[in-house]
């Protein structure tokens, strides 16, 4: 009888784990299934993009629709350089982005410090208004924005540009966040050191939030150099106009778009952000798991 129970519990158990090793592999196949449709969805319009930047004119307009190009027409790239002043437009992207990127990420550090550190009368209705801001879709504001820059003559400036993108509503939110998530004995124990606000942020705060801070870098740095509506609202020339604004430059007049160099150009414009993302997406994701978890 004993050994009738044990073999029973023994078939139990391997039942068991063999439901437990199936179900496994159902989620891991689930989750490869998952991460392949991810990579179509977002390579493929990447893949037609490339194969479009080197077909010639008539290739693109065929029919039906072929993906690879008969021969390789590099000369769509010479075109997006010459025919309009590529160069010209690369400069002012950098620097409204840098200038962007610099200015958003002091003022979102030292506003989250605020909000998570210091303890002042309203601190929490303050934050309630900076969540606000989320929820305001950006086009909303234009007009007046459009009516303050025109008045104060910065029309066709970079300072018209920058000055009203500067808002760092996600920025203060996700650095808070991470603020709040550190231990608390670290603070104290700094103060007890006798760390005033500035070396407390600096020397005890910044170092532990490098990834955070990356991931809050980076994501500003995409989001101002792919900037259009502002941009090309404020600008008038190609003295301050940006990298998406030059793209639509390439478009012929003539009603029939020469799809190559706009294509070779959009593949130049995303190439440095590519890279930087490439470079620095392990701190990217680091910052983005750890930082916005507590709230």
């Amino acid at each position: 009888m004993s050994y009738a129970n044990t073999h029973a519990s023994q078939s139990g158990e391997t039942r068991h784990a063999s439901r437990a090793a199936r179900l496994e592999l159902v989620k891991k196949t689930a989750g490869y299934v998952g991460m392949a449709c991810a990579l179509l969805m977002v390579g493929l319009p990447l893949l037609w993009i490339v194969l479009t930047s080197l077909k010639m004119r008539q290739e693109i307009y065929t029919q039906p629709v072929t993906w690879w190009p008969s021969s390789f027409e590099w000369s769509n790239y010479h075109t997006a350089l010459t025919d309009v002043p590529f160069w010209q437009y690369l400069r002012n992207s950098i620097i409204v982005t840098v200038v962007l990127c610099v200015v958003k990420v002091v003022l979102g550090v030292l506003s989250a410090y605020a909000l998570a550190i210091l303890r002042f009368p309203g601190h929490n209705l303050v934050f309630i208004v900076v969540i606000s801001a989320l929820m305001v879709p950006s086009e909303i504001t234009v007009i007046s924005n459009y009516a303050l820059v025109n008045g104060l003559g910065w029309r066709n400036t970079f300072q018209g540009i920058i000055v009203p993108l500067a808002g760092v509503a996600f920025g203060t939110f996700l650095m808070r966040n991470h603020f709040l998530s550190l231990p608390h004995e670290l603070v104290e124990a700094a103060r007890m050191d006798g760390a005033g606000p500035i070396k407390l942020l600096t020397r005890v705060l910044l170092p532990v939030s490098l990834p955070t801070l990356s991931a809050f870098a980076v994501i500003t740095m995409v989001n101002e150099w792919n900037q259009y509506l502002w941009p090309f609202i404020m600008s008038d020339t190609e003295a301050v106009a940006t990298l998406p604004i030059g793209l639509t430059m390439l478009q012929n007049n003539d009603g029939v778009t020469n799809w190559g160099p706009v294509m070779a150009a959009t593949i130049l414009t995303i190439v440095p952000v590519l890279i930087i993302f490439l470079a620095l997406q392990k701190y990217m994701i680091k910052g983005l798991t750890t930082g916005a978890v507590k709230g």
